[in-house]
């Protein structure tokens, strides 16, 4: 193709990420110093567009950052009412969890229940107000370097590129954005967050990292069966009880006789024939749901993978030139059972670091204060508290790890003299098809349970379908010739919508990538068994445009 010459902009700061880290860090670099030129992109159509959570919103970042966050109309409307925990043995009962066993930080009075859309959308608002440049629509596909090899900005995807590789009639090279300092707050296992890991080894001293995907429907219910502020949280059935995967699923109330309800799955699953997506679709099924859902209508769906590795995970958080905050570098408090204020935090505390850098007159530096910073806030004595929760679920299973959990912070308040770690990363986990059985799920009823296309259609996911699939493989063949015969090619099962297929014709299967689907959640960056697969950021306003999620 063609070189364009791509223009470029100059700014103090540019921000890679509309969720709740990075418009913290735009907001707070506004604060601290109005006279600041602040740039934020999001790929996103709009700020909130790609924002999948929960959510339960614990609000000390928040009112850190706005104290008049509620005068100010932050959609905090729905304070938590009720916070119920359930053990589900089995498809037909449950066991309430006694209270005084539950967590302190598990716990959610004072929180709120809400769409975290919503409020990456009203923080969004007071970032336009506070002179933040907000570019929502431009996905950030290229690390820019100095000479020195400090990072010197970002480069915005091209438009109008076709899937050959060559320009079309509409095509619009991308911008170059120049900063002292650049802040990645992409989210989990973000494409430009990976490759400074790579290129800079941030993981060198780090312990491995786990994820999870987390699916999650929006439904509207009959009214007698709602209750505004009700917050439920459950583990058993349908997955793990005693082993692996940890999982659990939330159930959450919320205004205008709304509820959301989701599973979350741990990617350190060991039988390839496990489907997430299967396993949400038979959960609404268990009497706890269903009586709930028992008259309403889905209203959206969507999928993430979250980071849960914990606070031995987190990579080296900073670069010559750069800071990585949120999801993107690992700060999720799995036990609170809510990451955003955490991310928020994050996002707040790299906006002062560079504040003070800038003020010295630095640009391009390495600003390893930051992670001190963090480690000495609340922040970081909080991911140190519950730094053993997350390697116990997973190395423990559900109900083992939850034992442990209670013991450590009931008793030891998290002062266990010893952290755990998991040194196995989670593509490594799969037992191969022929050792492992495989799981019938039952046919979708329409009702209850749905199919994944009709699901992946109320995500209002829509990519440009002429531009090179951003779904890459380092070898084509693999997937047949290796994951097939091993793992039963996996990617059809763990994929949440439908985006890979394995087609059976005259000559041989066949695989297939259906990009156009794809709801950006990264599990199969992720959790592909001979990581093929790199995800890489398609074009501008491509993916999910989640309303209220």
């Amino acid at each position: 193709m063609e070189e364009r010459t791509r223009e470029s902009m100059e700014f103090d700061v540019v921000i890679v990420g509309g969720g709740p880290s990075g418009l913290a860090a735009a907001c707070r670099l506004m604060q601290r110093s109005p006279e600041l030129s602040v740039c934020l992109v999001e790929k996103g159509s709009e700020i909130g567009a790609h924002i999948l959570s929960g959510a339960v919103l614990y609000p000390r970042a928040l009112f850190e950052l706005f104290p008049d966050a509620m005068e100010q109309g932050a959609p905090l409307n729905n304070p938590v009412t009720e916070d119920l925990f359930y053990f589900l043995p089995n498809e037909r009962n449950h066991v309430k969890v006694p209270y005084s066993m539950v967590p302190a930080q598990s716990k959610n009075g004072g929180n709120y229940a809400l769409s975290l859309g919503n409020l990456c959308r009203w923080m969004g608002e007071q970032a336009e107000n506070l002179a933040v440049n907000v570019f929502p629509g431009f996905a950030a596909s290229e690390i820019l370097f100095n000479e020195d090899g400090s990072v010197k900005g970002i480069a915005t995807q091209d438009m109008g590129v076709g899937a050959d590789g060559e320009a079309k009639p509409t095509f619009e090279p991308g911008y170059e954005l120049h900063a002292k300092y650049t802040i990645f707050a992409e989210g989990c296992r973000g494409h430009l967050g990976k490759q400074l890991m790579d290129k800079f080894d941030l993981r060198a001293n780090a312990g491995t990292q786990h994820y999870a995907i987390g699916l999650k429907e929006l439904w509207d219910v009959d009214p007698a069966n709602h209750v505004p502020g009700r917050v439920m949280h459950n583990i058993g059935w349908p997955l793990g009880r005693f082993s692996a995967p940890g999982a659990g699923s939330f159930f959450y109330h919320l205004e205008n006789n709304q509820v959301a309800l989701g599973v979350i799955v741990d990617l350190n699953y060991k039988n390839p024939y496990l489907s997430p997506f299967d396993e949400l679709q038979r959960m609404k099924h268990h009497p706890l749901y269903a009586d709930c859902l028992e008259g309403g209508t889905r209203v959206s769906y969507g999928a993430r993978a979250i980071v849960k590795g914990g606070l031995q995970a987190l990579p080296k958080l900073t670069v010559p030139g750069a800071l990585l905050v949120g999801d993107d570098a690992g700060f999720l408090n799995m036990l609170k059972i809510k990451g955003s204020h955490t991310a928020m935090k994050s996002g707040m505390l790299a906006a002062e670091t560079v504040v003070d850098a800038l003020e010295r007159g630095e640009a391009s530096t390495d600003l390893v204060e930051f992670e001190g910073r963090m480690r000495d806030s609340w922040l970081g004595k909080e991911l140190r508290q519950v730094r053993n929760i997350a390697p116990a679920l997973h190395r423990l299973g559900t109900l083992m790890g939850g034992a442990y959990a209670i013991v450590d912070q009931k008793i030891m308040r998290g002062r266990m003299p010893f952290t755990l770690s998991d040194p196995h990363p989670d593509h490594e986990s799969l037992t191969e098809a022929a050792n492992a059985t495989p799981i019938r799920y039952p046919k979708p009823d329409g009702v209850l349970s749905f199919d994944k296309l009709s699901s992946v259609f109320l995500s209002n996911t829509n990519h440009e379908e002429d531009q090179p699939c951003h779904l890459t493989l380092s070898d084509p063949e693999l997937p047949i010739r290796d994951n097939l015969p091993r793992f039963a090619e996996p990617a059809q099962r763990y994929c949440p919508a439908g985006v890979y297929e394995v087609i059976q014709e005259a000559d041989g299967p066949r695989f297939q990538i259906n990009a156009q689907n794809c709801v950006h959640c990264k599990t199969c960056d992720i959790k592909d068994p001979a990581q093929n697969i790199t995800w890489v950021v398609p074009e501008g306003t491509g993916g999910p445009n989640y309303p209220n999620m």
